[in-house]
């Protein structure tokens, strides 16, 4: 699989010496860069599906005229909240 480059980045001084006061044994810049792009991309891919999921769900409220009252939400986490504290 050929490679591509990205964009030169430039970043005051202080923020290149930041990261590379973080550095792990063997681990250069450039793969600390790319380990941070690959995770921003895939927090912002989780980000648009449950996006993209909560629309359907109204979507389909306002279809259906299906919703849930507030107050029974809140009383069901409520509950919910009361019997995890009393396991721990």
């Amino acid at each position: 699989m050929k490679t591509a480059t990205l964009p030169s980045l430039r970043v005051p001084p202080e923020l290149r010496r930041s990261a590379e006061a973080v550095l792990h044994e063997g681990e250069s810049l450039s793969s600390l860069i790319e380990q941070s792009l690959r995770g921003e991309v895939a927090r912002r891919r989780t980000q648009a599906e449950f996006i993209a999921r909560g629309l359907a769900v109204r979507d389909e409220a306002r279809q259906t005229n299906d919703y849930l009252d507030a107050g029974e939400v809140h009383a069901g986490l409520r509950d919910m909240l009361a019997k995890a504290k009393a396991k721990s």
